[in-house]
């Protein structure tokens, strides 16, 4: 992960964003009745000129915040206040792009040797026949 990378598109979303308030539901009594204080940041994803691998990494991890015109939908009612929920998209956002920055490790396949490859044969050939043994006696075990 290219930290100046990371940092270029999280300052290329921030100027991107698009911020829109609504009135949320959560906490706040008459206040969230009267005050638009729920955040809708809305970037477009495709403006950012991210990476290949990257992109297809942030389309998994978006899920149905991505919609089809490539806009990543965020909001944020967690708060009271606009400027508290303003922060709070915009730190949701920067967390989504750094994960989508980071590059899974590959996985290292397991390596049995021939002893543990006989050993777990007979377990399962042991398991087998026990799970054979069970049910009802036929009349020749009488």
């Amino acid at each position: 992960m290219d930290p100046a990378l990371l940092e270029a598109t999280i300052n290329r979303a921030h100027a991107l964003a698009e911020e829109s308030f609504l009135a949320g539901s959560g906490p706040g009594g008459q206040n969230a009745n009267k005050v638009a204080t729920e955040v809708q940041l809305r970037v477009n994803v495709y403006a950012l000129r991210l990476p290949p691998p990257v992109f297809s990494r942030l389309r998994t991890l978006a899920g149905s915040k991505l919609t089809a015109a490539g806009d990543l939908l965020i909001t944020s009612r967690l708060h009271r206040t606009q400027e508290a929920n303003r922060t709070h998209a915009r730190a949701k956002l920067a967390e989504i792009l750094e994960k989508a920055h980071r590059q899974p490790k590959k996985r290292a396949k397991s390596r049995i040797n021939r002893v543990g490859k006989v050993q777990r044969l007979k377990a399962k050939k042991a398991r087998g026949e026990v799970k054979a043994n069970r049910g009802k006696p036929s009349r020749s075990d009488w």
